[in-house]
């Protein structure tokens, strides 16, 4: 079994989460977003499987702040991904990519049922 978390690690919601792996007896490994940055293919990719809608975060403040220019920009999928590299902070938090016996995929955002389906 593989899992590999990125998220930032202040993060209400990745705290949350990687908590609830933890008392699953999971093991993975973590890649804040803050600290180590993020790849463009890992963007790509996530947005490809889940789409922009899902991957961009659009409630924080970060988001909140760009410029309309900006956030024009945000709706296409190069565009996302080229202003996700430099605003890592407006990356749905967490994403989730998982190997598993039963299949793999990626998880984006903690929803209990939806993580509960993926690791039973």
């Amino acid at each position: 079994m593989t899992i590999h978390f990125y998220g930032i690690s202040n993060c209400d919601t990745v705290k949350k989460s990687r908590k609830w792996l933890e008392a699953k007896g999971l093991d993975y490994t973590f890649h804040d977003f803050k600290k180590e940055g993020v790849d463009e293919g890992k963007l790509e990719a996530w947005i490809a499987a889940h789409g922009v809608g899902t991957v961009l975060n659009k409630r924080g403040t970060t988001y909140r702040k760009l410029s309309d220019a900006e956030k024009a920009q945000a709706e296409d999928r190069h565009g996302a991904v080229k202003l996700l590299v430099q605003h890592p902070s407006m990356i749905k938090r967490p994403v989730v990519e998982y190997r598993i016996a039963t299949g793999e995929g990626t998880l984006v955002g903690f929803k209990e049922d939806e993580w509960s389906a993926a690791f039973s």
